[in-house]
């Protein structure tokens, strides 16, 4: 199941009332903003008890197209790697 930002914040608003749906969406844009940009700059990411977010570097490679079979090189590349933690993981296994 894919979430996405009007479910967040319809969410939000339905649990907490007393803050206007326009502050809530700011807020939601704001975090969203600062993980994207932490990640640009290949800082760590970090939420504490839910999860962490960091950049690797995936390193050049020659790889095949499987319709053609031809060799195409695929140059380094960055990309995100995700880790839960253990209290999400237990809660996900039923640990």
């Amino acid at each position: 199941m894919a979430i996405v930002k009007s479910k967040i914040l319809n969410h939000l608003s339905d649990n907490y009332p007393n803050f206007l749906k326009k502050d809530l969406s700011k807020l939601i844009e704001i975090i969203l903003t600062q993980i994207s940009s932490s990640l640009e700059k290949n800082e760590r990411v970090e939420l504490r008890d839910i999860f962490i977010l960091d950049t690797r570097i995936q390193k050049p490679r020659i790889s095949r197209n499987p319709k053609s079979n031809e060799k195409v090189n695929v140059p380094e590349k960055k990309t995100v790697h995700f880790k839960m933690s253990k209290k999400w993981f237990n809660k996900l296994n039923n640990e």
